[in-house]
């Protein structure tokens, strides 16, 4: 059995200056994303610097490009392009979402679906590479969508129904299925199989709001929040991750806690390394007597 390793996710804009700070609270992946566009980056300079960064201190554990490929031909060339430069990056994993036409709904969008990441899975699977699709509804529903139709188990059933291919799966994140209330370890339970990438982000629901208001009334009721001060039993993730040998890693997603965001950051950052660290277990430690 592979330890799962722990990291953070951090903007592809500003890698070289927040990689150093992320290692030295102990992360040991990150995840270099991007959203929409690459922000003028050139990824065949970024991956060198990145890999001499961590290089004896940690991995990447995947480099996203979150954008709509299925409504936005630049983003479907650029998708392409960075499924190229994973390996550059020393990374097996990119991320992204399964797109969708904005205002529409989920079945809508499968045709268009079946063909474009048919295309990119056999892109990447020709390259050794796994496409993880982020379970993020973006704010859109399912007769509304925004840009991703990958957040909701009855989507992607019929999702990997259009395209079968081993180079495509999830990258899960237990906040997105709370929101949803679902329930986040039996979704894990079901789905653990089709999981490559893991995103890092809790949530608490506020169940009196539900109860009082209602989901779709003026209250909230879900909040993200950083692992370890949310409801995830992040240490039932880890068994069931283990339990299907996952190996990646789990790449911490913060800057969305309404409490431990800002100034507070670093601090939250450092609590949920240290918290989810706990929660697989520490670190490993070989047996002596199999010396």
């Amino acid at each position: 059995m592979k330890q799962i390793k722990v990291g953070t996710c951090i903007p592809g804009t500003k890698a070289m200056d927040w990689i150093p700070h992320m290692l030295d609270i102990g992360c040991e992946t990150v995840g270099i994303n991007f959203h929409m566009s690459l922000g003028g980056v050139d990824l065949k300079e970024l991956a060198p610097k990145v890999v001499g960064l961590v290089d004896g201190r940690a991995e990447v554990g995947n480099l996203g490009f979150y954008c709509n490929a299925i409504e936005n031909e630049d983003h479907l060339k650029t998708l392409h392009e960075v499924i190229d430069m994973a390996s550059a990056f020393k990374t097996g994993v990119v991320s992204t979402f399964a797109g969708g036409y904005s205002g529409k709904s989920v079945e809508d969008a499968m045709p268009k679906f079946k063909e474009v990441f048919s295309e990119l899975a056999k892109h990447a699977e020709d390259r050794g590479v796994k496409l993880a699709i982020e379970n993020c509804p973006m704010g859109g529903t399912w007769n509304n969508i925004t840009c991703n139709i990958g957040f909701n188990p009855a989507a992607w059933e019929m999702m990997f129904n259009e395209v079968n291919s081993p180079a495509l799966g999830l990258e899960w994140e237990p906040a997105h299925q709370m929101a949803q209330l679902i329930d986040p370890i039996a979704n894990l339970r079901q789905w653990a199989d089709k999981i490559v990438h893991i995103h890092g982000k809790d949530a608490t629901v506020d169940w009196d709001a539900v109860k009082r208001y209602g989901v779709i009334g003026q209250k909230p009721f879900a909040y993200m929040r950083m692992p370890g001060f949310g409801d995830v039993n992040w240490r039932d993730v880890f068994f069931i991750l283990h339990q299907h040998g996952y190996e990646g890693d789990v790449c911490i997603e913060g800057y969305h806690d309404p409490i431990y965001s800002g100034d507070w950051e670093m601090t939250a950052q450092k609590h949920a390394v240290n918290y989810l660290k706990w929660a697989r277990g520490g670190d490993f430690t070989p047996n002596p007597w199999d010396k």
